[in-house]
């Protein structure tokens, strides 16, 4: 089992290096890919100093599954070329609503990986991927009619530089020194900031239409999902409020009951000080966490809960290799 990275220098690039390490997957070589000027730096894995090669040369038939972690345009340009030779796991939003092409998250609906058409296999936006691990479970027992989400997303949901920024606007703001902002439309230190990604023309942004685009397509396409995505001075994990309007009757028992059976989750709802997940405490955790769970007394089979993950993991790494996973466990190795 060969396996390839594209854009293994860069965040989500290294921490599926990071996830690749810790699990138990027996790969026979390795391939680190990156753009021109990082070709030749060396990466450690598994006490082995791996080279980079460059993205324009790199030979894909030399790897059963490519992961790509390197942005839409990166995408664009390669990944029909990768899929040629390999499976492509694509951590960029370019393919997620390609009709043929599934957008997966595994324990909510790996069975899709049957219709694998141009042998390019999705993984969804890390809000929406921590978003429907919880609602899976619900939805099947219970029917959900609607969602209504808050995000609350770290900065690390645009990369390195953005993470350096929030870093170094903290020191100036401590500072009183003059702030100018580079990666973001205001100061994001000490505020929050309700935009991320374009405005579409009815006001919502390209990050809140993902959420109810992906939401709809990997489970089920008759739940209305409106969205407001929020930057926060967060490094690591996004946090989510979310209220569920549900067809049936249920108990909060009942919900935490599903919850915890559902592989991926972990309630953390103890209803007194500090018994609740963080975006800190979620940091480093493959779990997504849910807190907060109780009925929303204004109208009929409604509840509310707080969903907390860390977003390098949950929404990009860990559900990449965890598709990958699936892969070999069905012998499925692409053509």
């Amino acid at each position: 089992m060969n396996i390839a990275i594209v854009g293994a220098t860069g965040n989500v690039g290294r921490k599926v290096l990071e996830v690749l390490e810790r699990k138990n997957l027996h790969i026979s070589e390795i391939f680190l890919v990156a753009s021109a000027r990082s070709a030749g730096s060396k990466i450690n894995f598994k006490g082995k100093d791996i080279e980079v090669e460059s993205l324009e040369t790199f030979d894909f038939s030399k790897a059963k599954i490519t992961f790509f972690a390197a942005g839409g345009k990166i995408s664009e340009a390669y990944a029909l070329k990768a899929a040629s030779h390999s499976i492509v796991i694509d951590n960029s939003s370019f393919y997620r609503m390609d009709p043929d092409v599934p957008l997966i998250v595994p324990q909510v609906n790996a069975d899709d990986l049957k219709n694998i058409k141009k042998n390019i296999i999705a993984n969804p936006n890390c809000s929406t991927a921590q978003l429907v691990l919880p609602l899976k479970p619900i939805h099947d027992l219970f029917k959900i009619k609607r969602v209504v989400v808050a995000t609350y997303q770290s900065v690390s949901g645009g990369g390195k530089a953005p993470m350096d920024e929030l870093v170094e606007q903290t020191k100036l703001a401590l500072e009183n020194k003059a702030i100018e902002s580079k990666n973001f439309t205001k100061q994001i230190s000490f505020n929050l900031i309700p935009h991320i990604d374009v405005f579409a023309d009815d006001g919502y942004t390209k990050e809140e239409l993902k959420m109810t685009n992906e939401t709809k397509k990997i489970l089920d396409q008759n739940i209305e999902l409106s969205a407001t995505c929020v930057r926060v001075p967060v490094l690591v994990s996004h946090s989510e409020a979310v209220n569920l309007e549900l067809e049936k009757e249920f108990t909060i028992d009942q919900i935490k009951e599903c919850l915890e059976k559902m592989e991926g989750c972990k309630v953390i709802d103890e209803r007194q000080d500090g018994g609740y997940s963080t975006p800190l405490e979620a940091a480093g955790k493959d779990e997504t966490f849910i807190s907060r769970i109780r009925e929303d007394k204004t109208k009929k089979n409604c509840l509310n809960m707080w969903i907390v993950s860390d977003n390098l993991l949950r929404g990009a790494a860990l559900n990449a290799v965890e598709i990958a996973e699936t892969l070999i466990k069905n012998n499925f190795y692409g053509k």
